[in-house]
């Protein structure tokens, strides 16, 4: 079983014992719009693109919402979970390629549930599957960071480094691999990492950050 299973299958229970109506870290979803996204975006193309070229505010899409609304009795909590549970159809890339497209969204997800009240310390996850998060995370912090004024590195604290954004000067973002996947997919308060550099450059990147979103 590869991480991207071993990590659904703790987020299948992280969801079981949590309230449907909790809070997340994804502004304008609750538990179950959460668990709503996650089956839609494996399970129902049709309405995840409908929702996309729609472009409602977050808490407001429409077959999102269809889906979510399902879930708000204990039988449809539980049932989404199970649907959430059988996974795409065996067709889909999600099922034949799950450990490259769903290993972070998992594990970043999973932390939106743990920490939506702001209440949750951060976990220990098991040494080779934070190596593979910080395997993975390159791809989506050049991403994001690809107009950043400044260089941007990444780095483990007293371990490896990834330069994300080429660049003199530059920022370093330090953290273990889970706080540096919030932090990179913008849940900048939840995460706990550090920024350093020279200090023009840090106060360049953090104004920059602000306007982000």
């Amino acid at each position: 079983m590869g991480w991207a299973r071993t990590e659904k299958k703790a987020l299948v229970d992280t969801f079981r014992r949590t309230d449907p109506d909790a809070p997340t870290l994804c502004e304008g979803w609750d538990a179950k719009r959460l668990l709503a996204h996650l089956v839609q975006r494996e399970q129902d193309p049709r309405g995840t693109l409908g929702d996309a070229v729609a472009k409602a505010g977050p808490g407001h899409e429409k077959h999102l919402g269809r889906l979510a609304g399902s879930a708000s009795t204990p039988e449809g909590w539980s049932g989404l979970i199970d649907r959430f549970v059988a996974g795409p159809p065996r067709w889909s890339p999600f099922s034949w390629a799950t450990e490259q497209v769903n290993g972070l969204e998992y594990v970043i997800h999973h932390e939106d549930v743990r920490r939506g009240a702001g209440t949750a310390a951060p976990r220990e996850v098991p040494a080779a599957q934070a190596d593979t998060v910080f395997r993975q995370l390159p791809l989506m912090a050049r991403l994001t960071f690809r107009r950043s004024p400044v260089g941007v590195v990444l780095a483990r604290p007293g371990g490896a480094t990834a330069a994300v954004r080429s660049g003199t000067p530059a920022v370093t973002v330090t953290g273990e691999p889970v706080e540096l996947a919030l932090w990179v997919s913008g849940r900048r308060a939840a995460a706990r990492v550090q920024l350093s550099g020279p200090p023009e450059a840090v106060a360049s990147f953090e104004e920059w950050l602000t306007t982000q979103g």
